[in-house]
This record gives structure tokens, sequence and C-alpha cells, in this order.
């Protein structure tokens, strides 16, 4: 359902000006330590303001030794430090730190702790049922999913759960991290085949009862973590995808493959030169990559959905919403928090909302879409003017940009680039798919064109910005379309306006447009 003008909040200026929390979230794990900061305001609006990443390797030697080496320590509270400083220097609200299973699994774990806590931090050890049930709250916050499995690879762990109704069900934490099975398998450099060989057979027999589940039960599966994101880029550069988005992107097993074969037959080095790697993943970005591929191959599965959400943000959800933590609408939360971030005229755009939706309405004879069109053109009359806060001259331009500069949880990356054209031709330009055109499907160019001039009419009807068109009438005959403007005095800029579009009214729908004006009674 199209949700009525008065559903709209106006944007949230308040996110800017310091009476909003400001948390910051350290993810400690077995090979790095990255601290976010977020500022929110409960429940309605969140940006994530600041990241700090540090390469730590906690978890090194802790498969061949069992314990937390020193310097792996030494490394992580030298993190840790910096964090502390950060969060105090930046006056945080609070600091929340997280810790998964290198300082879970190994002997000296408390110990470690014991030096944590030295620099006056409060961690919080998660148990593998915990870290589990994190990234499952970030997958039913960060996609449509109703029912899924979630897998969440990093250093020294891999959690792979079951979602179903947006909740966690099961799961459990197998030894299989990147960093871990490095260790364990892959002694030479490039990995030798008998060394490839021992770690899938180490992975089929340590998930054995799970990948019959997946076989038995075939729903999406979403992998999380900087393992699979990095992955998913070097298969991005190789078959040159348009958009510099992650999260949401489908990594076919086809690609998978093709990706681990590649990576698998290098060096170290060789691999820290592959654009879209990050280089401090270079030595461990094989043994992560042949346990997806193992999953993918013995779970029966075509490939996965990536998320670039996991541990941290299914933390920031519990803070940011109540219980359960489950946004009640993922895809219009997302599209609303890209709204509030951006100070603009809140009459115009609720304006301009209403004029599309009557638009859509009204010509739905000649177009025949359905909801999902009408929702998109409904985001895009919301966010047409963000580009506004760039300034007035190309805000069309400045508005596309920011639509697609990250991902927004919710749209398929088809959706987002659709979306991000309609804000970029809101005023002017022959609606084209430019760089985008491999991302769309066929029939995406008619779709929007014909959104883009019901977007562009709705624009001009409210050139004035005062909103002197009242209603709209349409009559729609043989080979014209009547469009009367209703208002209590001529509007006669939105009359002038409107009828400039005429042409491309004529080539979206193939009728000529006639733009009338009728007093208001």
């Amino acid at each position: 359902m199209t949700p009525a003008l008065t559903e709209l909040e106006p944007p949230a200026l308040r996110l800017y000006d310091g009476a909003v929390h400001r948390l910051g979230i350290v993810d400690l794990g077995s090979g790095t330590a990255r601290l976010v900061v977020y500022v929110y305001e409960p429940g309605k609006h969140f940006r994530l303001v600041d990241e700090i990443r540090e390469t730590v390797r906690l978890g090194e030697g802790l498969a061949t030794q069992g314990r937390l080496s020193k310097s792996g320590m030494q490394r992580a509270l030298s993190a840790l430090k910096l964090y502390a400083d950060f969060a105090q220097a930046t006056d945080l609200d609070d600091l929340r730190v997280i810790a998964t299973s290198a300082s879970r699994d190994a002997e000296n774990g408390t110990e470690f702790m014991r030096e944590v806590r030295k620099l006056g931090l409060q961690v919080q050890v998660l148990s593998g049922e915990d870290e589990a049930r994190y990234g499952v709250l970030a997958v039913a916050n960060s996609f449509t999913f109703e029912d899924a499995w979630v897998m969440d690879l990093g250093g020294g762990s891999a959690q792979l759960s079951r979602m179903k109704c947006r909740q966690y069900q099961e799961g459990r934490a197998y030894p299989l991290g990147a960093v871990r099975l490095t260790e364990l398998f892959l002694k030479s450099n490039p990995p030798k085949k008998g060394e490839i060989e021992d770690l899938e057979r180490f992975v089929r027999k340590e998930m054995k009862a799970v990948l019959a589940q997946l076989r038995e039960h075939p729903l999406p599966l979403v992998a999380m973590g900087g393992t699979v994101r990095n992955l998913a880029k070097l298969a991005q550069r190789r078959r040159d995808y348009p958009l510099d988005l992650v999260h949401g992107y489908y990594l076919s097993r086809e690609a998978l493959e093709e990706v681990v074969g590649l990576l698998a037959q290098r060096t170290t080095e060789q691999r820290r030169q592959l654009e879209g790697l990050q280089a401090d993943r270079a030595d461990v970005i094989v043994a992560g990559g042949l346990v997806y591929r193992t999953v993918l191959r013995e779970g029966g599965l075509e490939g996965l959905w990536i998320s670039g959400q996991g541990v941290r943000e299914g933390a920031f959800y519990r803070e940011f919403l109540s219980a359960p933590h489950l946004l009640s609408d993922v895809r219009g939360f997302y599209v609303r928090n890209l709204f509030a971030r951006y100070p603009q005229d809140f009459g115009h755009t609720a304006r301009v909302r209403h004029f599309c939706r009557l638009l859509f309405r009204l010509l739905g004879p000649l177009h025949g879409y359905g909801q999902a069109e009408e929702q998109l053109l409904d985001e895009a009359a919301l966010l047409h003017d963000i580009g506004m806060s760039v300034g007035y001259y190309d805000h069309h331009k400045h508005g596309e940009y920011l639509v697609m500069s990250a991902a927004i949880p919710g749209l398929t990356h088809r959706e987002q680039v659709l979306l991000g054209l309609l804000v970029r031709y809101h005023r002017k330009g022959e609606p084209r798919p430019g760089a985008y055109r491999s991302v769309l499907q066929e029939g995406d160019n008619k779709r929007l064109l014909r959104l883009a001039t019901l977007l562009r009419i709705s624009e001009y009807l409210e050139r004035s910005r005062v909103g002197r068109v009242e209603g709209l009438e349409v009559e729609i005959g043989p080979k014209q379309v009547r469009l009367t403007l209703l208002a209590q005095e001529e509007p006669w800029v939105e009359m002038s306006e409107t009828r400039k579009q005429a042409k491309l009214f004529q080539q979206a729908f193939g009728y000529e447009l006639l733009v009338e004006w009728k007093q208001k009674d």
C-alpha cells in the first residue's frame, strides 16, 4: 500500500544537532577488529558516521597451539586502546565491545579478557549461538526474506543458522574460520592440490549434517563477513559489474568457482595485486573461498546473497529497536532513512508524491503497471530532491549519486538502479539506463521512461512549490490524454512547464498530452 501523506514524517534534522545517541561498537574478531560509530534516534533514523579497521590476527596460532599468542594479544590490545581513546576524544555516549571465536575458544581467553578490562572496556564474549543470533538479526533487518540460511565466516569459525519468519531458529558454530583452516591445511604457497582436497574433506565432515539440511530445505543462503565480500568484489571486477555495491549482490556458484580457482593458483603476493581484494586477506582468502565453494556444491545451491551487514549491525539493532528488534518494513525504513539525512522542502515533496500517486492510478489503462511500479515511483518522488542538499544546479545528478552511493537494504540492485535513474531524470533529459543497462531486465527501458515521465509531470505540477494545483482530472481519449489542473486561480507556471513535457509523454505512452485549467469549486 502507498502511504498516505500524513504517514510521512518530516526530515529528522535533529540527527545532526547533537540531541541523539552516539554509539560505538567494536567487533573483535579472530582476524580483524573494527570500530563502527552510529548516530541515531531510537527506532526512527540512524547513520553510520565513522569506522576504524585494524588487522589484529588475534587467532593466529590458535588452531595449532590452542592459545592466543602474545603477539596476537598485543595487536588486539593496541587496537582496543586506539578505540578507547577515540571514544573518549569524540565523546561517544557508549562503547560496546563484542568478541567472537578467538576470545571464546582460547585456553588463555580469560587471561586476555583481564588485560582488555584494564583498558576500562567492558567486553561481551559471544557464544557461538549468540554470534549466530546477531547475524540472523542483521539479515532480518537488511533483506526481505522471511526464511533463509545465514552464514558468517570469520577468521576463527563459521556460523550457519536457519532463519524462520525473520527469527533465529537454530544454528551452530564450526571450526572453519579462514585463518584457522589456512594454518591447518594450506602450508604451501600457492596451496597444493592435496592440501585443498584435505581442507574440503574436513569441511564436508564437519558440516555433514547441516549440508544435508541445505539440500532438504532449499532456501536462500545469505553470507556475511569480509571473506565473502572480498570474493564478491573480485567476481564483480571480473564481470565488469557496473555498480560499486556489495550488499544484496547475488554471487552465483559459477562466479564463485571461477574466483576461487583463480585465487588458488596464485601466491599470496600475487593475490595482493588483485583489484577488489584487501591486501591483509590475501593469505587466508583461499581457505574461506574453499569453504563457500564446498557449501554451495554439497548443499546443491546455485549461489548465495551477499550481506554487507553482520554481527556488528546485529548488535546495533538490539540498541536501536525495541524487542523483538525487527524493522516492520525493511525497504520502507531504509528509503525513509536516506530521505531523513538531507534537509529539503517537506511540503513540496509530499505534494509531488501525491501527484505521482494520482497520475499513476488515473493513467493505469495506459501503462498497466502494478504495485511494484507504484511503490518505486513513490520512493522516487520521496527522494527526488535530496540532491538539493548539495546544490540547486545539477541537483538531479547529485540526487542520483546519493541514491547510488551505498546499498539500500530491501531493494534489489535492479530496483536501486531504477530508483537512482528516476531521481536523475525527474526534471530534464531523456531517461536512459546508460552504464547500468546490464543490471536491468527486459521491459525496464520502457518502465523507466514511463515512470520518469509521471515523476517529471508531477514535479512541474508543483513548479511554484506553493501547492497551487489542488487536484487533477484525467480524460483518456482515442489519441490524446486531457489533463485538467484544478486550482482556485489559473496556475500559469504549472501549466506552461507541464505542457513542455508533452513530447516526453508522447514518447512514453503514444498519446498527445493536452493540459488545461479548471477553477476548483
